[in-house]
């Protein structure tokens, strides 16, 4: 990406702080169809060593998902693991991969919450508004809320992701008989729309093609 980076505030707060940072910003979610012709999608992984976070960006593209572009930055950890607050933790590694990168992809998928959070902005939603880009919060278990409805076991099959009455994601089978993915809004995509974008990212595996790339990335020495 060209242009610098905002960093909007300081990732080392307290954790009281940190929870207020993201009840003040989850009101500038925005949610509204993704951008017609999607070519690009950047996966967004982070993998933490010995209070080392190394943070990868693998950007795809569409409809091949051949990787076009990747990126990588290492940085100490500046905020304890609290379930939750995964955006104070591993933002800090990610603005800086992101800032490598060549171009700006359309969409960016985290492998994590968006809206189906307590306060309703996951990572993916704190890296959504922070930087004003489409983002898609993709987790491989539930962190608030339950399903409604029973899953049938073909691919595609989807059901509500509920707290307290409000839906706040999808819980989507991306591989037939193989456990789903919780899909929710991050910025400026709506729900249905996420969904049918990571079901065309992930033509072979359960999770999308551009975090599991990700994943790898985040994974590899340096």
């Amino acid at each position: 990406m060209n242009e610098s980076l905002p960093q909007s505030h300081d990732w080392n707060v307290s954790t009281d702080e940190a929870k207020r940072i993201q009840r003040r910003l989850a009101s500038e979610v925005t949610e509204r169809a993704l951008p017609d012709g999607v070519e690009t999608v950047a996966g967004i992984d982070v993998s933490v060593r010995d209070d080392m976070a190394q943070a990868a960006v693998s950007v795809l593209q569409l409809p091949e998902l051949n990787v076009v572009d990747e990126a990588v930055h290492r940085c100490e950890v500046p905020f304890p693991y609290v379930p939750g607050l995964l955006s104070f933790r591993e933002m800090p590694a990610v603005l800086p991969a992101l800032e490598r990168l060549r171009a700006t992809p359309d969409v960016f998928v985290t492998d994590s919450h968006g809206a189906a959070h307590p306060r309703r902005f996951g990572l993916a939603c704190h890296l959504g508004v922070l930087l004003d880009v489409p983002a898609v919060g993709v987790a491989k278990s539930i962190l608030i809320g339950a399903p409604q409805g029973e899953l049938s076991p073909e691919k595609g099959s989807r059901v509500p992701l509920v707290d307290d009455g409000e839906t706040i994601g999808t819980v989507l089978r991306t591989r037939t008989d193989v456990n789903p993915v919780y899909v929710s809004i991050g910025h400026r995509c709506t729900l249905d729309g996420a969904a049918a974008l990571m079901l065309e990212c992930s033509p072979r595996y359960k999770i999308p093609e551009p975090t599991r790339q990700a994943h790898k990335l985040s994974r590899a020495d340096g």
